[in-house]
C-alpha cells in the first residue's frame, strides 16, 4: 500500500495539536488525579513511540485518525474515571431518554464501549504495520492483527491488576474499574477481540482499502 508521507506528516502534526489540546482540557480538575495519572502513563508512551517511529511505521492517514479517536475517548474515561463517565446524562440531554434504562443496564458501560472500540480502532493500524513489515498474505495479516489486539488486551488487564494491587484502596478500585463484576476483565478482552474481528472480516471479505 502506497502512503503519501507528506500528507501523513501534515495530518499527523494536526492530530498531535488536536490531541494535546484535548489532553490539556481534560487534565483540569479530573475526578481522581491519581487515577488520571495512572491512566495516562501508557498514553504518553504510545504518543512518544508513534512520533518517534512514524517514518519506520509508514502508517496511513486513516490509521493515525483511528488511533487519535481512541486516545480521545480514553482521555474522557481518564478525566471522569471510566466507572463514572456520565454518558447516559449526555444521551438523555441529546435524545430525551435514558440509554441505560432502555437496555436495562445497571452499571456504567463506558469502559465496555471503549474496550470494544479498542479492537475496532486499532486492528487496522496493526494490519498496516504487518503489511509493511511482514511478507505474508492479507488473510494472515488480518489474523495476526486480531491476535495482536487480543494480546494487547490481555497485557493491559495484567497491568490494571498489578497497578490496582500495588496502589490499593480507592485509587486501585477506580483504575481497575470492575464495578463489582468478577468477570470484568474477561468481558473487556472479549469485546476488544469482537471489535477487531468485525472490522477484519468486513475489510478482508470486501477487500476495502482506506487510502
Amino acid at each position: 500500500m502506497l502512503v503519501n508521507m507528506k500528507l501523513v506528516d501534515k495530518l499527523l502534526y494536526a492530530l498531535v495539536v488536536l490531541f494535546v489540546s484535548i489532553f490539556i482540557y481534560f487534565s483540569f480538575s479530573p475526578y481522581d488525579r491519581g487515577d488520571w495519572l495512572l491512566e495516562n502513563v501508557l498514553v504518553v508512551l504510545i504518543v512518544i513511540v508513534l512520533l518517534a517511529t512514524k517514518k519506520r511505521l509508514g502508517l496511513s492517514t486513516i490509521s493515525y485518525i483511528l488511533i487519535v479517536v481512541f486516545l480521545i475517548l480514553h482521555e474522557i474515561g481518564a478525566h471522569y474515571t471510566y466507572s463514572l463517565v456520565p454518558y447516559d446524562e449526555w444521551f438523555k440531554s441529546i435524545f430525551g431518554f435514558s440509554l441505560d434504562q432502555f437496555f436495562g443496564w445497571e452499571r456504567n458501560h463506558f469502559d465496555r464501549f471503549v474496550h470494544f472500540l479498542f479492537g475496532v480502532l486499532w486492528v487496522y493500524p496493526i494490519y498496516e504495520f504487518y503489511t509493511k513489515n511482514v511478507s505474508i498474505s492479507s488473510g494472515w495479516r488480518w489474523f495476526f492483527a486480531v491476535q495482536s489486539v487480543a494480546t494487547a488486551s490481555l497485557v493491559f488487564e495484567f497491568i490494571e491488576w498489578a497497578a490496582a494491587a500495588y496502589f490499593g484502596g480507592e485509587l486501585g478500585m477506580h483504575y481497575l474499574g470492575t464495578q463489582g463484576d468478577e468477570w470484568d476483565a474477561h468481558k473487556d478482552m472479549l469485546l476488544a477481540v469482537i471489535g477487531a474481528l468485525v472490522v477484519s472480516l468486513i475489510c478482508y471479505t470486501r477487500g476495502k482499502k482506506f487510502v
